[in-house]
């Protein structure tokens, strides 16, 4: 697995940081019209021309409520490979659990000031600090590509 350089985690920087104020709207991919965390972080780093262009798998929006099966996180692990949070950089992606399963994606900005993310809560895509809001206490895992 290849590992990303600085210019690769400075162009998903600026991917993401161009997608900011796009409506949080679930299983949707347009910027400025609606997106979702999975959609997003997906756009983001094909957009970066990190991975080749695929499709994120239809799932159902509050599937993490009612099962522990880890969609979003085996998903991640086609892409990338888990690592601890000392290695997390610029670029990488952080899983949070939300209810069973980890079902909530961010891509870092730096670790542990701001992420950015497409967040239903604020309806929108935007950098926040990593623990704001309805993710005070969710556990998290650290990937990279």
């Amino acid at each position: 697995m290849t590992v990303l350089s600085d210019d690769d985690r400075t162009r998903i920087m600026s991917v993401a940081r161009s997608w900011e104020g796009t409506p949080f709207h679930d299983d949707a991919k347009l910027k400025d019209i609606g997106v979702d965390c999975a959609q997003f972080v997906a756009s983001v780093y094909v957009e970066a021309g990190i991975v080749p262009p695929f499709e994120v798998p239809r799932y159902q929006s509050q599937w993490f409520l009612h099962r522990a099966e880890e969609l979003l996180m085996n998903f991640v692990l086609q892409y990338a490979r888990e690592i601890d949070e000392t290695e997390a950089r610029s670029g990488d992606l952080v899983l949070y659990r939300i209810g069973r399963a980890y079902a909530h994606a961010a891509i870092i900005i730096a670790w542990p000031e701001e992420i950015i993310h497409a967040h239903k809560l604020s309806g929108m895509v935007l950098s926040a600090r990593p623990f704001d809001n309805d993710l005070r206490h969710a556990p998290v895992k650290f990937f990279s590509l």
